[in-house]
This record gives structure tokens, C-alpha cells and sequence, in this order.
């Protein structure tokens, strides 16, 4: 399991969805705060980002994709200046229908919008380290994959076929993975920092992936060293100073965010779950989980069934 993908599987929670969009101008929508991520796609004419963090607005033209990790609240529209209404978007992610102030102006803008539920309880560094906002311009050449997948989920929502709804739930998931590849991985100017520099740098990831491949394992500062190519010493400075906390510490991190999700996806018996989180006894796996959790694996387990 790599890492990109194990970070999204252990804090997706509940069915992503998306829906394609046209406004005509004047419009404006700005959109609450939530629990998870979403994206815009602009497939068609052009539209104005009014990003959460206050700054300055961003235009959006044909193939841009913004990227909203953090649930912050923003907005679109068609101007900088026009008024905006607030959203109250539909159970399948659809717009609301926007009341028409004036004459038409300018051409339709079509859009294509989703969102993710995620777990923030249990956020996965990987992904608090992303700013406010990403956005991906359309430039030739860049980015192919996502514009691919961006493209089928269009078609597929513009023409429903049978089959659809599995095959959109499939798209969405693959086009989160693009849009965080297309940034973690991208080539900056200043030069990767952060959780981008861990994953472009081998002996780290390498580390990384035998961490997540088998969190169980005894694993000591040394051996992962050993798959880093790296000397203990050299690879426990390199990894805190890239990950942000000391090898151990992770792995610790990691398995209790495992163990976390089992309980949450599984009825497999605690023994179970201790088992594949690296703890021999259930009484020590307990005792670890409540420390991180603050509540007994058991009545976690209860609590989250019922959320």
C-alpha cells in the first residue's frame, strides 16, 4: 500500500458525490463550511474563486480545478463584485437554483463540483499540510490524468448509462488521488518542503511504505534505516525533519490510526484488530488506544456505529 492512497483510505468516511452545473450571470454562491473536501472544475466559460483564507480573488478558466482539503468556507461567481447567495446544496452535491438579478450578462459557465467526507478526528498529516486552497491551472501537457478523469466523470454525469452510479463513485475516488499527486508531486520553484519533500524523496518514502505495508511489524529506527539506505542516525534526523515527528512515533501514530479504522469498517474481534496494529496482548492494545483515543477501543467502536 503506498502512502498517498493508505492516507485517504484510513480518513474517508461515507459516499463522495459531485454534479455538473451551469450558471448564467449574474451569479454567486458561497459555500458553508463542512466536514470534508471538495473540488470545481470549470468545463466551460470562466468563474471567480473567493478564496476561505480572505486573499485575493482567483480567476478560473476553461479545464482549472481548485481543490479545497479543509472544508473552509468560499465562494464562486461569475464577478468578484456579485452579490452572493448562500448555498444549500442538494443531497446529490447539485447547486441551488440562483435567483436572477437583472439582465443576463456574460456566456454560461458549466461546472463541474464534488465533495468528500472526511474524518478530521483522525486527519492524516499527509493532508492538514495542504494550504487553504490549490489551484490547478489548465495548462497543455499538465496534469493529463486528472483532465482524463475529470473528463469521464463529465460524461458520465452529463449521460447516465447503466452503471453509472458505481462508476462515478470509482471516478471520484481516482480523481482525489490525481488532484493530491498532481500537487505533492508537482516541481516548485522554492523546491518541495514538508510532507512534498517526503514523498519525493526515496529513502523516506521507502521507509514510509514499509511502515504502512506492515504496521504489525516489529519495526525498529535501524531497520528502517535499512530499507531508507540510510545510516540510524542519519535516516531518524531525515525523517523527522521531513515527516515532522521521530520514526517510531509515526509507526505508533500509524498503527493506532489503523486500528481506528478497522473498528470503524469491521466487526473483527479486538483480538483481531491487536493483532494487525503490532500489539501482542489485547490488554496492551487497549490500554495504547485509550491513550490515544481517550476512550477504550470497545466503547469506540460503539460510539462510532452509532454516529
Amino acid at each position: 500500500m503506498d502512502v498517498l492512497s493508505d492516507a485517504i483510505a484510513a480518513m474517508r468516511t461515507g459516499r463522495p458525490h459531485s454534479s455538473r452545473t451551469v450558471k448564467r450571470g449574474p451569479w454567486g454562491v458561497r459555500f458553508p463550511a463542512s466536514d470534508g473536501a471538495g473540488f470545481h472544475v470549470v468545463l466551460q466559460g470562466s468563474a471567480w474563486l473567493l478564496p476561505p483564507d480572505g486573499g485575493e480573488p482567483v480567476r478560473l478558466g476553461i479545464g482549472d480545478v481548485v481543490f479545497l482539503a479543509h472544508g473552509y468556507g468560499h465562494a464562486l461567481a461569475d464577478h468578484p463584485e456579485t452579490p452572493l447567495e448562500e448555498a444549500e446544496l442538494g443531497p446529490d452535491g447539485s447547486w441551488p437554483k440562483l435567483r436572477h438579478r437583472g439582465p443576463v450578462r456574460g456566456e454560461d459557465t458549466l461546472m463541474l463540483c464534488g465533495a468528500y467526507r472526511l474524518d478530521k478526528a483522525r486527519a492524516h498529516p499527509l493532508l492538514t499540510d495542504l494550504p487553504p486552497y490549490i489551484h490547478l491551472p489548465a495548462r497543455l501537457g499538465a496534469h493529463d490524468r486528472l483532465r482524463a478523469a475529470v473528463d469521464l466523470l463529465g460524461a458520465e454525469l452529463a449521460d447516465p448509462q447503466p452503471g453509472s452510479d458505481a462508476i462515478v463513485l470509482a471516478l471520484l475516488d481516482t480523481l482525489l488521488l490525481y488532484l493530491l499527486r498532481s500537487w505533492w508531486l508537482a516541481e516548485r520553484p522554492e523546491g518541495p518542503t514538508g510532507w512534498a519533500a517526503a514523498l519525493n524523496d526515496p529513502a523516506i518514502t521507502a521507509a514510509l511504505q514499509a511502515m504502512h505495508s506492515d504496521p504489525a511489524a516489529p519495526w525498529t529506527v535501524e531497520e528502517l534505516g535499512a530499507r531508507a539506505s540510510l545510516s540510524r542516525a542519519a535516516f531518524a534526523r531525515r525523517f523527522t525533519a521531513l515527516v515532522g515527528r521521530p520514526p517510531l512515533a509515526y509507526l505508533t501514530w500509524w498503527r493506532m490510526t489503523t486500528a481506528g479504522r478497522l473498528l470503524r469498517t469491521s466487526d473483527a474481534p479486538l483480538g483481531t484488530v491487536a493483532e494487525q496494529a503490532g500489539y501482542a496482548s489485547e490488554f496492551a492494545f487497549a490500554k495504547a488506544f485509550k491513550r490515544e483515543f481517550g476512550v477504550a477501543p470497545g466503547r469506540y467502536r460503539k460510539q462510532v456505529s452509532t454516529a
